[in-house]
């Protein structure tokens, strides 16, 4: 039996669920998987289990619900007029629940702004204490507040976008357009449309938060 992995949690959101490709990648072992309202949907959809399910229920089919309860998961209801999206509770419940390692399932599609907002929170200061990953469709969005390691083949794109403040100091290995410390600012479009040079890239800051994205892989 496989073990699961200690820190890591799954967060499933709602909007459009992740493609078949996306749903292999995804680890079969964590320790904790979050549902926020309808994500909770696509989480059964993939045959997952669902340990907590938290939101305010406005989109989820509550049959769907009652099957992941009947499953075992623990529901945790909040009003909906509300200081924080559903997604953001079920980050949080992710970080106490001890996960040191996020990968988040969905969340894009729909409304522009629910999007949006979804992104800018995976580089919150509010979670620069835990590494955070998006599969959102087809691409992957990983956090950097320090380091990390992005892997694709050779040609791939990788665009390094600046999240609330300039990203100082960026260093990478094996793109096809390397930084040498250099600063990437926010609203820039310095880091837009990079290529990987090798299977395996390297990006340090030395102050800030940058999102690595990587579109047309969904996570290698």
């Amino acid at each position: 039996m496989e073990t699961p992995e200690a820190s890591v949690a799954l967060v499933f959101a709602g909007g459009e669920p992740v493609d078949a490709a996306g749903a292999a990648r995804l680890p079969d072992a964590v320790a904790v998987t979050v549902a926020a309202d309808s994500g909770v949907e696509h989480a059964l959809a993939l045959g997952r289990d669902v340990d907590l399910v938290v939101g305010d229920f406005d989109s989820a089919d509550p049959a769907v619900i009652d099957a992941a309860v009947a499953g075992g998961a623990e529901v945790r209801r909040y009003p909906a007029e509300k200081d924080q999206s559903d997604l953001e509770l079920a980050l949080h419940a992710a970080r106490a629940g001890g996960a040191t390692h996020v990968i988040v399932v969905g969340g894009s599609g729909g409304r522009l702004d629910h999007f949006l907002a979804n992104v800018l929170l995976l580089a919150s200061p509010s979670f620069a204490d835990i590494d955070i990953e998006a599969r959102l469709d087809d691409t992957l969005i990983t956090v950097i507040h320090r380091a990390a390691r992005l892997s694709g083949a050779p040609g791939d794109l990788c665009s390094l976008l600046a999240a609330g403040g300039p990203a100082r100091g960026v260093r990478t290995t094996g793109l096809r357009y390397p930084l040498h410390g250099e600063d990437l600012l926010p609203g820039s479009t310095r880091g837009l449309s990079n290529e990987l040079a090798e299977p395996v890239v390297t990006v340090s800051i030395e102050h800030g938060t940058l999102l690595a994205v990587q579109p047309n892989l969904g996570g290698t």
